[in-house]
């Protein structure tokens, strides 16, 4: 069985930046490397995906 990641975000950047998104209840910084093969990377602190616009439709 498969979890769904709590947030997913469409982006166009192979390279994105995620911070938890919510202030100080957020996280450190990290920097994250989209895989061309797989088209998408999972935040190790929040387990938010960000899938780029080339893999989107089949991320779904």
């Amino acid at each position: 069985m498969t979890i769904a990641a709590p947030e997913t975000e469409v982006v166009s950047a192979w390279r994105v930046a995620c911070d938890g998104g919510e202030g100080a209840l957020g996280h450190p910084r990290v920097w994250l490397q989209i895989d061309h093969d797989k088209g998408f990377v999972e935040c190790g602190y929040c387990d938010k995906k960000f899938v780029h616009e080339s893999a989107a439709d089949a991320a779904k």
